[in-house]
């Protein structure tokens, strides 16, 4: 079992990674001495009555349909309604479980909930793991874009339940993938060099408890620096208005991890288009996602994928802004592009690579 966090970069809040976190949430529980509400992504109901079932002070467990298309207010509403009738006061601990929607949705619930009550999450899928539930950002998604309603709101602890990816079929376990590449082109070396290693491999034969760690590691000092996301966290954005707007386009039904996959791509594209990243180090880049069998084609409609980018949280007077790498390591923040290269981008994007990639 591995604890994050040091004097440096704390974010005041455990984070456990273990093979089984059910002891340490338990023995955690205990040591909060109040009353807790379970509330648990429908879709793993009975491994999250397991980890809890017995336990005291317990005033309910509440299983709640999620999914991307239900990351909405009413979706909130309902678990707000829900709270109240389990009869959680001020004082209630809410520990959520689930992926990445779960600590979202489930964390915007416990930051609104009677002005804010406390809030754990068991992370149960890989992007969760390495990005959703570690850094306070919580919040739902309007019909015109993606997490448009939300709040900064830090858990009081995150638990990486690792054993639970050998559960996760493979289009789950891509959502993570695409946030821990997104993680190794922002920190480069021994990171990067460490997927290009182990991305020819079975999924099984991965160290999946030092992989998980070494991701959060990048996304945790980002953040216990720019909390408020007033100016480095933006990093962590790397191929998120792409993205975002694949999501978005598609009325979701391309999944995050896939969008954020081509939207990776599509920022090399952009940083080569500007002068800022090399040939070789995109074709790097490439390299990994096609490795790892992450999507770097998209062929929703560039109209409606640009539509959707003008929703993007970035924007600041009316103009889009980008992360763009300059090199695997090297990342920028607050890059404007005309809307000729951009929609240059989403041309190329809707084409497998080839020579023309480097044009």
């Amino acid at each position: 079992m591995s604890a994050l966090g040091s004097e440096n970069h704390d974010l005041g809040y455990p984070i456990v990674v273990a093979p089984s976190i059910r002891t340490a949430l338990r023995e955690f529980l205990e040591r909060q001495g109040g009353r807790f509400v379970v509330l648990c992504d429908a879709n793993v109901a009975s491994y999250g009555h397991d980890l809890t079932n017995g336990l005291r002070d317990t005033l309910a467990f509440i299983p709640v349909r999620l999914g991307e298309r239900r990351k909405r207010l009413s979706t909130v509403e309902d678990v707000l309604r829900a709270l109240l009738r389990s009869g959680a006061d001020r004082k209630t601990l809410i520990v959520g479980i689930g992926g990445g929607v779960a600590s979202d949705l489930f964390g915007f619930a416990a930051s609104i909930y009677m002005r804010g009550v406390p809030y754990a999450h068991v992370a149960t899928s890989l992007v969760a793991m390495v990005d959703a539930a570690i850094g306070g950002k919580t919040g739902v998604d309007l019909p015109e874009g993606k997490n448009l309603a939300g709040t900064f709101s830090n858990p009081v602890a995150v638990f990486a339940h690792i054993d639970a990816l050998a559960t996760l079929p493979y289009r789950n376990l891509r959502e993570g993938l695409s946030e821990m590449v997104k993680h190794a082109v922002i920190e480069g070396g021994e990171l990067f060099e460490s997927l290009e290693t182990l991305a020819p491999h079975a999924f099984w034969r991965w160290p999946w408890e030092s992989v998980v760690a070494d991701s959060l590691k990048v996304k945790t000092m980002i953040v216990a620096d720019d909390r408020l996301e007033k100016g480095e966290r933006e990093l962590l954005n790397l191929g998120h208005t792409f993205g975002h707007a694949i999501e978005r386009a598609s009325n979701y039904r391309v999944s995050h991890g896939a969008g954020v996959a081509v939207g990776l791509r599509a920022a090399g594209l952009l940083a080569l288009r500007t002068g800022r990243f090399s040939r070789d180090e995109h074709l790097r880049l490439l390299t990994l996602l096609t490795l790892l069998k992450l999507p770097v084609v998209t062929r929703r409609s560039q109209t409606a994928i640009f539509s959707a980018m003008q929703a993007d949280k970035k924007k600041r007077e009316g103009r889009l802004r980008f992360v763009l790498p300059r090199a695997i390591g090297d990342v920028e923040y607050g890059v404007e592009a005309s809307n000729s290269a951009v929609k240059a981008v989403l041309r190329r994007i809707a084409e497998l690579p080839g020579g023309a990639e480097f044009r």
